[in-house]
């Protein structure tokens, strides 16, 4: 059996008024590309900043390659090998590329090639500043500094956000070859469904804060009833959306 590259066990967490999760559990192995579907406020994005240490966990258990993180700060976890590309981004406006790609979190070195490799027009507009690029190339620039700190773990969120459907589906295919390639271990928050399914090998669906067993991204994506009936809470609303590639109301998930 292959050795998860993250778990999570039975967590849960919240911001202070009450946990926003309830015994959430997954896995990651090196390599694989996990999504995570569900409606708004479902818990997805919460349960990413869980595990890169921002939410602090009331119960359960993470761990990286079988070690437990909950006495790691969020700084430690990055330094493990956990990146955390967050729905805004965490870009600098007054900041070059090239800048962006110097340093990481706490003077950390980055590789530079490697976000140049994965994102060649990077390369081009490396001497503009952040604050000026368009939202794909900002998209971009978030993604190859996660990349340059050669991550064992990649958590994404909402990488689509205020992104056209043709700029995502460019971005998706890169996160499918560097997990390949590298053997890293991507954990994926995307609103574009069947998109995030095409580049997936599983899938979580969350609903109320609760994780479901996984399912097959290729299963699933042939047939999306049950994904359906996560977002529109129950199975009895499922038929009327089917055949439907894409659900009429994914949106940001703000409010988690």
């Amino acid at each position: 059996m292959t050795t998860s590259a993250l778990s999570v066990d039975g967590l849960v967490a919240g911001y202070g008024n009450g946990p926003v999760l309830h015994g959430v559990s997954l896995s990651v192995a090196p390599g694989e590309v996990v999504a995570m579907l569900g409606p708004n406020g479902a818990g997805k994005s919460t349960t990413l900043r869980a595990i890169s240490g921002i939410v602090r966990m009331e119960q359960g258990r993470i761990s990286l390659a079988g070690d437990d993180l909950a006495a790691m700060s969020p700084s430690a976890r990055a330094r493990a090998g956990i990146a955390h590309v967050p729905e805004d981004r965490g870009l600098f406006r007054g900041l070059t590329v090239a800048e962006h790609l110097r340093l990481g979190p706490r003077t950390e070195k980055l590789d530079a090639d490697v976000a140049y490799e994965y994102f060649p027009a990077l390369k081009a507009i490396s001497g503009r500043m952040a604050g000026v690029l368009s939202g794909g190339e900002q998209q971009m620039l978030a993604m190859g500094r996660a990349l340059g700190r050669k991550p064992s773990v990649l958590l994404l969120d909402e990488l689509s956000l205020g992104l056209a459907p043709v700029i995502v589906e460019g971005l998706l295919p890169v996160v499918r070859a560097y997990a390949t390639e590298h053997g890293c271990a991507v954990l994926l928050v995307e609103q574009h469904v069947h998109l995030a399914l095409g580049i997936a090998d599983r899938a979580y669906l969350m609903s109320n804060g609760t994780s479901s067993a996984s399912y097959d991204a290729h299963e699933l994506r042939n047939d999306m009833t049950l994904v359906h009936a996560s977002y529109l809470g129950g199975p009895e609303w499922a038929d009327e959306f089917e055949g439907e590639e894409e659900l009429p109301f994914l949106g940001e998930e703000a409010h988690e």
